[in-house]
């Protein structure tokens, strides 16, 4: 059989049927089927490629990171975290919006997702914000941005999904670690253009706590942010896997918040466990159907193919990196995060750590923070959406106003590119 019309006919159906509007799920899989009849691939091969591609211990951490983070952003601790990073920071001008991203910060931790980060944080602060005088564009523009450090700061189910489609050799331990530097620096360099914003347009001050109310804030938020500490200590110190941080980290979450906190009814888990199936379910089937795409890639060599076109085009190491960080920007504001990441990895692996010398643990900081900026860009950023159906503005206005924000993720993403410690010198002190 011809491997170019195979090519053709796999990725060319993938893409038709985006266009069309199918779900990336039914086109990754419906595409595989296609080309699976063509090539005279038994149909059962990619049946069990989708069984297997989720058949993995490390994909076990998915779930219960899922549920941890939606057991405490409906049981108050998105409130506690709002209350802390308030006393913290709130005091100076545009105060609301340094809150945001300080708040985004903490649950990030919590979360590891930034569409979760926009719902939970975004509901409370967008309104907020707007209400004390603040431009809904701008208010939405903060929140949208400042999520994305949800997929940097551990714990991240993204950077698991890397480590499978790595092919298993990188250690989700690193990742965590790897991630937390940019994370944090994302949100530090998001406060820039959040402060001369505010200064320029005259955004509101926050009264100042006093001691007292800022200690019990923090002693408050105490216990939702000791969730990270149980995630990173465990998976550092050796105690515990990924996985099984996870698993602890669920049952501390559901302890906390119905027994501590008591805001919710136990009753309320039904509706909790019902939202984190659904999301599992997409996030799963999205890894099964994308598993079945990336086994008919490396029968097809796609992978090599990218690899020597790459090449050809340049040989130059800095702009060889700087034409696949605009590879993934663009193709992140069309696709979802979790397929990017099982498609991609395969084909830009051999090239970013083979040929150019990359570590894996800044390659999957790298992809990941490229394909976050995805997130807050339009046709497709889930992120943006979200932020802008909470504000109640367009995506043409939102988008506008998230254009200084860029300049500081692009930042941030050239400096984890080019500066390896910046996601490898945490992991070689504490691993």
């Amino acid at each position: 059989m011809n491997a170019q019309m195979g090519t053709f006919i796999l990725i060319g159906s993938f893409v038709g049927l985006m266009l069309l509007k199918f779900p990336i799920t039914f086109s990754l899989f419906i595409s595989s089927i296609f080309t699976a009849i063509y090539l005279h691939i038994p149909l059962m091969s990619i049946v069990q490629r989708l069984v297997s591609g989720v058949n993995s211990f490390s994909l076990l951490a998915i779930p219960f990171f899922i549920l941890s983070g939606e057991i405490m952003s409906q049981g108050g601790i998105s409130r506690r975290l709002v209350g802390f990073a308030n006393a913290l920071i709130g005091w100076v001008r545009g105060g609301l919006a340094q809150v945001n991203i300080l708040a985004s910060m903490f649950f990030g931790g919590i979360s590891g997702s930034a569409v979760a980060d926009v719902s939970s944080i975004g509901a409370m602060l967008i309104p907020m914000m707007v209400d004390d005088g603040y431009d809904a564009d701008f208010s939405v523009a903060v929140t949208v941005t400042s999520a994305c450090q949800g997929v940097l700061i551990p714990p991240s189910h993204n950077m698991i999904i890397f480590a499978m489609a790595a092919g298993g050799g990188v250690s989700v331990g690193k990742l965590f670690l790897g991630g937390l530097i940019p994370g944090v620096g994302l949100g530090l360099f998001l406060m820039i253009p959040t402060a001369i914003l505010a200064y320029k347009r005259g955004y509101p001050k926050q009264k100042p706590y006093g001691w007292k109310k800022s200690l019990l804030l923090a002693r408050d938020a105490f216990f939702g942010l000791f969730t990270i500490i149980i995630i990173m200590g465990g998976v550092i110190s050796g105690v515990f896997t990924a996985t099984e941080s996870a698993a602890v980290a669920a049952v501390y979450a559901f302890v906390i918040t119905f027994f501590v906190y008591r805001e919710i009814p136990v009753k309320q888990m039904w509706p909790i466990l019902s939202n984190s199936l659904r999301t599992l379910a997409m996030v799963m089937s999205l890894i099964a159907a994308a598993s079945s795409f990336g086994y008919l890639m490396a029968y097809l060599r796609i992978p090599q193919a990218v690899t020597n076109g790459l090449l050809t085009i340049t040989e130059n190491k800095i702009a060889l990196i700087l034409l696949i960080n605009l590879m993934l920007l663009v193709l992140g504001t069309v696709m979802d995060m979790a397929p990017l990441i099982i498609i991609t990895t395969p084909i830009l692996y051999p090239v970013v750590v083979g040929y150019l010398g990359m570590d894996p643990i800044q390659f999957g900081v790298m992809l990941i923070l490229n394909l976050a900026i995805g997130l807050t860009t339009p046709p497709v950023g889930s992120a943006l959406f979200v932020g802008c159906s909470i504000g109640k503005i367009s995506i043409e206005t939102a988008t506008k106003a998230v254009l200084p924000f860029y300049v500081v993720m692009v930042m941030d993403l050239l400096l984890v590119t080019f500066i390896p410690a910046m996601t490898l010198w945490l992991p070689k002190v504490m691993m």
